[in-house]
């Protein structure tokens, strides 16, 4: 019998267990009975042990990624079935999880999972049939969801600065790229501020670092322009750069991103979603940085525009400025002269309205002249009286007043007449008849 083959129900007799006799007279040794746990045992070590490593295809159904990160499915053809589970460690590797009914090429060990007695495939590889299997279809699938959202759009995609100050760059500290991108900004444009930020750029994990990295150079203050590089690689050495997260942090920047991921024919997430991709991280470096030879002549020629536009500015101002004097001085002459007809209108004005108002007050002065004058002791005395006045001043009014011998003055129109009292006053009968008879002589 096979060294292999095992008996489950009955068991040799050692050679020395004393049993004498021939074979026929001979009672059967008791079967030694298996638990199932050493069935399944010894049959999951014929498998793992019998049966190398091995390539097997079919479709995939029922395909589950636990949450611990074991992954579980079905192979099927037409006639069978073969259970097969992707640990954890191998299935952080797979880029996308496969569609119902996809034909895949898995490679992976048998075995026989002992507390269930369920026969399976250890997986250890999962391609699909069509060219660049698992990894362009996560790829496509991706770059559908984006294109869907409008993060690969041309149009949304922003222009570099012509000239830059400060210069982020994502990639790895000790890479090649590092050491490129350097060396093409020091020779076109050291005048540059470079800051690098460190980061892995390949293996699991090394997206979701990518993304951080992008985010934190994105919020420096000055920041103009970042680049992403790394240099060139397989599929898989570049897949932290097809990230979801990594295409999140691209798009979000505030500031343009240049993508200079692996070689020319490689094209990456992080190249569709940038603002620029180019070709090698060396050519990034060559996008962001201005040639010192270029910015001279450029600044040459704008000083050359610049005193021609300044000329011309000059000129032009000087004739706006001639054009706004004769303006101002036409429009100044023409008020002035204006102004001159109305204030000689308003001089004559005023001299007519001084005229009336002088011939107005003049009649009123005479008619209260003459209501004065008629009023005015000096009018009765042109009429003929006169009035007699001390020599003190004093007017004279009774015979009292005139006692003989008393010297007094007559005011009369033109003057005063010294007089003298000579006699007895006259009884104002006697005086009254003696000027009646004077006025009848």
């Amino acid at each position: 019998m096979n060294d292999r083959t095992l008996d489950l129900f009955t068991e040799r007799a050692p050679p020395d267990s004393g049993v004498d006799g021939p074979p026929e007279t001979r009672e059967p040794p008791p079967p030694r009975v298996w638990t199932v746990r050493q069935v399944n045992r010894a049959s999951r070590l014929l498998l793992e042990e019998g049966l190398p490593r091995l390539w097997v295809g079919g479709e995939v159904t029922n395909f589950r990624r636990q949450r611990s990160g074991h992954c579980y499915f079905t192979l099927k053809d037409e006639v069978a079935q073969l259970r097969c589970v992707m640990f954890r460690r191998d299935a952080a590797r797979l880029p996308a999880d496969p569609d119902e009914g996809m034909t895949l090429r898995v490679l992976g060990g048998l075995t026989l999972y002992e507390a269930r007695g369920v026969f399976q495939l250890v997986v250890s590889r999962l391609e699909t049939g069509s060219e660049g299997g698992m990894w362009k279809l996560a790829f496509d699938r991706l770059r559908a969801r984006l294109d869907a959202e409008g993060l690969t759009d041309p149009g949304r995609k922003r222009a570099l600065p012509d000239f830059p100050r400060t210069v982020g760059v994502v990639t790895s500290p000790t890479g090649a790229a590092l050491r490129d991108i350097v060396a093409v900004i020091a020779r076109r444009a050291p005048w540059l501020r470079v800051l690098v930020r460190g980061t892995r750029v390949q293996g699991v994990g090394s997206g979701d670092e990518i993304a951080d990295a992008v985010s934190t150079l994105a919020a420096v203050a000055g920041m103009d322009v970042i680049i992403v590089a790394r240099g060139g690689g397989s599929i898989e050495d570049l897949w932290g750069f097809n990230e979801d997260a990594v295409a999140r942090a691209v798009a979000m920047s505030p500031v343009p991103v240049v993508s200079g991921v692996g070689h020319e024919t490689d094209v990456t997430i992080c190249d569709l979603v940038a603002d620029l991709r180019a070709a090698t991280p060396s050519a990034a470096a060559e996008a962001v940085a201005p040639d010192r030879q270029w910015v001279a002549k450029r600044l040459e020629t704008m000083g050359r525009r610049l005193g021609r536009g300044l000329t011309g500015q000059v000129r032009s101002r000087r004739w706006w400025l001639n054009q706004l004097r004769d303006t101002l001085f036409r429009r100044g002459r023409r008020g002035v002269e204006g102004s001159c007809d109305r204030l000689e209108a308003a001089r004559q004005r005023m001299a007519d309205s001084v005229r009336v108002r002088i011939r107005r007050e003049a009649g009123r002065l005479s008619e209260t002249a003459a209501a004065l004058d008629a009023l005015s002791p000096l009018s009765t005395l042109a009429r003929g009286y006169a009035v007699p006045l001390g020599l003190d001043g004093r007017l004279l009014r009774g015979t009292g007043d005139l006692p003989r011998g008393r010297n007094f003055r007559l005011r009369v129109v033109d003057g005063y007449v010294p007089c003298a009292a000579t006699g007895r006053p006259l009884e104002a009968a006697t005086a009254a008849n003696l000027t009646g008879g004077d006025r009848g002589r």
